[in-house]
């Protein structure tokens, strides 16, 4: 009974060389060239000009970009954000997510192929490797080449290289959130801090190992975008595609052969496609999660074209419905204008044009109101009450201002003592106690509401316009 209830451990062991995940087979992608090939490096010198530039620019006598975590200030050029403003956060990953699922709809992962930085910096990080091993055969012949002292050396130049570029990643990273200057100036002296120390480390690896050795096992198995682009995609969306009907079938042919009379369609089978794809993928085996859409094989296939005295695009942008219906270019641009684009872009452009407006009208001077729990309430003598209250006030332009305050909202409510101004400094915020003073009978047991108003009329700086915030409070009545 044992026996038959528990068969033998053997006839269900798996094969010996049976993995339980697949080896990773290393991808020597192939230099390309062409119209695709140029936007994308464009798009690496744009984004890298923007990323290693912005901590080195000036403005009004600081980093023009900082965002000073420590001090909870968010310096942008001349805007001053502040924890208070994390709506302006909101709408940014709004607009961002919005976008995405624009792009998305009209031409599947543009971001990916384009913009990403896991593709810019293995862009980067793979011209290097061209540069320092040669191209995909050299570097295909090095790695089955044995160990010698050539090979160390391309290597260690190669590695030398990489890591160089990420460390001045991590450090040009913790220079948005540290000033660069101070940042440098306390590298050069040993005296970094930790926290600056592990986030330029740290950032420096995930950029050597994500765009050195990763590269697009971050694409096929991290990255959560590839996972559900197809839900964003449709029947009318803009995609990287084989030509089967113009293609096939395949074959080697020469060049001054007429392969139409062998029954052969215009693709030869040189595997160009797959030899320049970052990701290693066939893409005449049709649209694949993997796709980055970076259209390398688009640039390379129209080469091969070009060669053999073929039309372009056998491999180019289209649609699912452009190939069932053979549809001309003006036909595909027609079906980009469809309710789910109309309505993105509406949704989108809505959104940023409110944004743009709240920013424009946004009064540089915020006031927090918080009522003293621990006073709540003091009788002065039988006919007057006092409530405590903590006034911060912040100052979100550049320039220092005098602040006056007052309160209103019962009558003869007034604050005690002197209402001489405040200086508050620029871009700081400053705490100022108050303690108001209100007849008895000028209100209700109980809350009554009150409203304190702070103006920011500074005669120093005539150039500067008056501010004036007005804040609600609740003010009590025993």
């Amino acid at each position: 009974m044992e026996s038959a209830a528990r068969p033998p451990a053997a006839d269900h062991a798996a094969p010996l060389d049976q993995a339980l995940y697949e080896v990773r087979k290393k991808i020597y992608p192939r230099a390309v060239h062409g119209w695709f090939a140029a936007w994308r490096w464009l798009f690496v010198l744009g984004t890298q000009a923007v990323f290693y530039g912005g901590p080195w620019l000036q403005w009004n006598g600081r980093q023009a970009v900082l965002f000073d975590l420590a001090g909870r200030k968010f310096y942008i050029f001349g805007l001053v954000f502040w924890p208070q403003d994390i709506v302006y956060l909101t709408v940014l990953l709004i607009i961002s997510a919005f976008s995405l699922f624009l792009f998305t709809a009209v031409a599947g992962r543009l971001w990916c192929g384009y913009a990403c930085p896991q593709t810019v910096y293995t862009e980067i990080f793979m011209w290097i490797e061209r540069k320092v091993e040669g191209e995909r055969l050299a570097r295909m012949k090095l790695d089955a080449q044995p160990l010698s002292a050539r090979k160390v050396t391309l290597k260690f130049i190669k590695h030398g290289l990489w890591i160089a570029l990420a460390l001045w990643t991590g450090f040009t990273f913790v220079g948005f959130f540290t000033p660069i200057h101070t940042l440098g100036s306390e590298l050069l002296q040993l005296h970094a801090g930790p926290w600056e120390s592990f986030w330029m480390l740290f950032y420096g690896f995930a950029t050597y190992g994500n765009a050195g050795w990763m590269r697009e096992q971050v694409c096929k198995y991290m990255c959560p975008y590839a996972r559900f682009q197809s839900v964003m995609f449709d029947q009318d969306t803009l995609v990287i595609t084989y030509d089967r009907e113009r293609g096939e079938p395949r074959g080697a042919r020469a060049r001054s052969a007429d392969h139409k009379s062998k029954g052969l369609g215009d693709c030869v089978d040189c595997n160009i496609c797959v030899q320049v794809c970052p990701t290693g993928i066939d893409i005449r085996n049709g649209l694949q999660y993997e796709c980055i859409g970076c259209a390398a094989c688009i640039d390379g296939c129209d080469q091969v074209m070009d060669k053999m005295g073929y039309p372009k695009g056998l491999i180019r942008y289209s649609t699912e419905n452009a190939l069932k219906q053979r549809l001309p270019a003006q036909g595909i641009f027609k079906r980009i204008f469809r309710p789910r684009v109309l309505l993105y872009t509406a949704i989108l452009w809505a959104i940023i044009i409110a944004a743009m407006i709240t920013l424009y009208q946004r009064v540089p001077l915020k006031v927090d109101v918080i009522r003293d729990r621990g006073n709540v309430m003091h009788d002065g003598d039988a006919a007057e009450v006092q409530n405590v209250y903590r006034l911060q006030i912040m100052n979100t332009q550049e320039v220092a201002r005098e602040m006056r305050i007052s309160v209103s909202g019962l009558d003869g409510i007034e604050i005690e003592g002197a209402t001489r101004p405040v200086q508050v400094g620029p871009a700081s915020s400053l705490m100022v106690p108050v303690r108001v003073e209100a007849p008895r009978a000028s209100g209700r047991k109980g809350a009554n509401r009150i409203f304190f108003t702070v103006e920011a009329t500074d005669p120093s700086h005539p150039d500067v316009a008056p501010l004036k915030v007005v804040e609600k409070a609740t003010f009590l009545i025993q």
